[in-house]
Parts: structure tokens; sequence; C-alpha cells
């Protein structure tokens, strides 16, 4: 395997062949709404896409209903995660989808969840106003 696909570096990283991260070995970075951290696995800077590991106390989630700037899709890993407005829930080995431009939430997790959440663009149109920082919206 290679550190491109299709002649194009991978997150910015030129001429590396495989990267294994040991992601039990990576920090939680804990983000500004409170009750949810994540561990960034990889991040393209030019076109927003990302791969994290995302961890929502029980209790905790997003307050509000918006939308994302990509397509998003989440695995959940473990927990039981909910958005509150349609029902749908996320339990352990549950694959979802939501299209760019589709407005879901509120949310929130029942169990302490982690969830492998990707986006194949930037996260947001804008930042929503339940996080401090432009880092914890990326």
């Amino acid at each position: 395997m290679s550190g491109a696909y299709s002649g194009i570096p991978l997150g910015g990283l030129k001429n590396l062949d495989e990267i294994l991260l040991q992601s039990k070995e990576l920090p939680w970075r804990e983000k500004s709404l409170k009750g949810i951290s994540e561990k960034m696995l990889w991040r393209n800077e030019e076109t927003g896409a990302s791969i994290a590991l995302i961890r929502f106390a029980k209790g905790s989630g997003i307050p509000a209903p918006h939308s994302h700037a990509s397509n998003q899709f989440m695995i959940c890993l473990e927990g039981k995660y909910e958005y509150t407005k349609t029902g749908v829930v996320l339990t352990a080995g549950s694959f979802y989808w939501n299209p760019k431009g589709n407005v879901h939430g509120p949310a929130v997790a029942h169990e302490d969840t982690v969830v492998v959440e990707v986006y194949d663009g930037p996260h947001y149109p804008i930042k929503p106003d339940w996080y401090a920082n432009e880092e914890d919206a990326r």
C-alpha cells in the first residue's frame, strides 16, 4: 500500500508507504462541548476530509439540529447514540450515513459511546455555536 491514492498524497504526506497508528495509545482530545472527545486519525488539510474516533460520555451529544458541508459516515463501535428528532439509534456495529446538507440532530448518548466518524470534506459550512473554537468544528 502506498501513501498516495491515484497519485494524490494522503493528508499531505509524501513518499511514505504504509502508516500504522495504535489508536488505543493516542490521547483523547476534549472538545469544548462537554462530554465529547476525539482522536483524529487522519485529516486532509486541503479538502477537510477526516477520519476520527469520537467519544460521547453518557448524557452528552449535539444540542441542536444542524447540517454538514460534506457527507458524514459513522460506525458505532460501542454504546448507544440517538438522533432524537428521528429516533435513529446507533448501537455497536451500526453504520450511519448522513448526506451532505441534510439537517439532523439533536443527538444524545444514552450510554458511553465511541464511533468512527468519517467526512469526505469539511465538517460544517460555518462553526456551530456550541463549539468554542474552530478546531472543534473541523
